[in-house]
């Protein structure tokens, strides 16, 4: 199969890297640094889950346009890099291709066959002019929730260093022939791919992870252990999580697991770097939009207070404002 990864950091790197191996005709979308050194010498993947690495001479380009139509398209671009980039995608689209943004946060396209109230409204801290809605036809969607942990140590190389699970599911819920297509063609690449028949609630139970210790690892610069064996600051975890659970109650989303056995998944990436200290770090834009953002509209939207969650996201807002990586806000000059 054509398979192109749009955004080839660490989660899409390690993507490309095990689907070549299988023997997809693989395809990246990068730039920078990382570009030109997957171009001079071949993504260089290490998988520290077990021993494997390997180098592969992919096809990579910044322009999608210069690539041939797909068969699955992977998003693994941060939030808010994805709306100028659903455009330039159209080139790569044939009739059947499949869309799967395997990404962190809320998505933008969660109303859409949601089926319930709200059914097609935009999340507006995500999508705030409908841009994304018109840009991609969201029937091309499959949702992904992804539970591994990746880095970029060097430009063209790519660690993955925990986790293989990746969850699929169709917008509605149901159980087509793509979503076993693709589900199918990650297994044989070595990942553990489940397929949902209830996306929204297992986006939630990932986000209830990125809602807390995301913002709170880019504060500390902790690795996922060590704010794991700080009883004072997995009180805030802790406290930010419940509120997390309100919101996804009150949408319908009530979590079958309890603040304690999140955490303990969490536990299990063991000493990561958690994607919101790497961009920090990188001085990179910090996906508070599409983390924090999205839920304290929906709180809203809800009537619900959300105190610590409206804290954390500030005092992140704020330290990345300080370093110059997150945009000013409208009041600042």
């Amino acid at each position: 199969m054509r398979v192109c990864i749009v955004g080839a950091g660490g989660i899409g790197g390690s993507l490309g890297a095990r689907l070549a191996a299988t023997g997809h005709e693989v395809s990246l979308v990068a730039r920078g640094a990382h570009l030109a050194a997957l171009r001079e010498h071949g993504l260089c993947f290490v998988d520290h889950v077990d021993g494997y690495s390997g180098t592969y001479r992919l096809t990579a380009t910044d322009d999608p346009g210069q690539l041939p139509a797909q068969d699955i398209i992977f998003l693994t671009l941060k939030a808010h890099a994805i709306g100028p980039m659903l455009p330039r995608l159209a080139p790569l689209l044939a009739p059947e291709t499949v869309v799967v943004p395997a990404i962190n946060g809320l998505p933008w396209w969660y109303f859409y066959r949601e089926g319930g109230p709200l059914e097609g409204e935009r999340v507006r801290a995500l999508d705030p002019e409908g841009t994304m809605f018109a840009a991609l036809d969201c029937a091309r969607i499959l949702g992904c929730v992804v539970h591994m942990a990746a880095q970029v140590p060097a430009p063209g190389e790519v660690h993955l260093t925990g986790g293989r699970r990746l969850i699929l599911g169709e917008p509605d819920n149901s159980h087509s022939a793509r979503l076993a297509q693709v589900c199918k063609v990650l297994e044989a690449a070595g990942f553990e791919a489940v397929a949902s028949q209830n996306i929204r609630l297992e986006v939630w139970t990932k986000l209830l992870g990125n809602l807390s210790f995301n913002p709170v690892a880019a504060l500390t610069g902790y690795l996922m252990n060590q704010i794991c064996a700080d009883a004072s600051v997995l009180e805030v975890i802790r406290t930010t999580m419940r509120e997390g659970m309100a919101v996804a109650a009150y949408y319908g989303y009530p979590m079958p697991i309890t603040v304690e056995q999140r955490i303990d998944m969490a536990r299990q990436l063991g000493a990561a770097k958690i994607s919101m200290l790497q961009d920090l770090e990188g001085r990179k834009p910090l996906e508070l939009d599409a983390i924090s953002g999205a839920v304290i509209e929906l709180a809203e939207r809800a009537n619900i207070a959300v105190p610590a969650i409206r804290l954390v996201h500030a005092l992140t807002l704020a330290r990345a404002r300080a370093l110059g990586i997150y945009p000013p806000a409208a009041t600042d000059a």
